[in-house]
């Protein structure tokens, strides 16, 4: 798991790095202040979430985070439809950054069920 978890906390950091990008580019060239607001809180908290998840207290912990971070990747990607929808960005950039996002999406859900899946097992051996 560490090795995915690692991919995670990778990929989360640098699309953090993208949705940043993103809010300045916003910011100085269509001066969009309040939606480019919303995408850069949601769309650099799923690297926190992620970080918070890599240092959680217990399974449940871990699930409860990527569980947060997993809705801060849907939320990011409302934005990021949004922002295309209303022409603030084009449909090349949109392409790029929200393919990005989806593979995140992708990523966490399938760590969190198959984390759920082991703890599933562990809970049957013990009984």
């Amino acid at each position: 798991m560490k090795n995915t978890e690692s991919i995670v906390e990778q990929k989360s950091f640098r699309f953090s790095v993208r949705i940043i990008n993103l809010y300045k580019f916003l910011q100085e060239n269509t001066k969009e202040y309040v939606l480019s607001k919303q995408v850069l809180r949601s769309g650099t908290s799923i690297g926190a979430n992620v970080n918070e998840a890599l240092s959680a207290e217990s399974t449940s912990d871990f699930i409860h985070k990527l569980g947060v971070a997993s809705k801060e990747v849907r939320e990011t990607s409302y934005w990021l439809r949004l922002l295309n929808e209303t022409q603030f960005i084009d449909t090349k950039s949109f392409d790029s950054i929200h393919g990005e996002c989806l593979e995140l999406l992708k990523i966490i859900n399938s760590i969190i069920l198959t984390t759920k899946q082991k703890q599933e097992e562990k809970k049957k051996k013990s009984e």
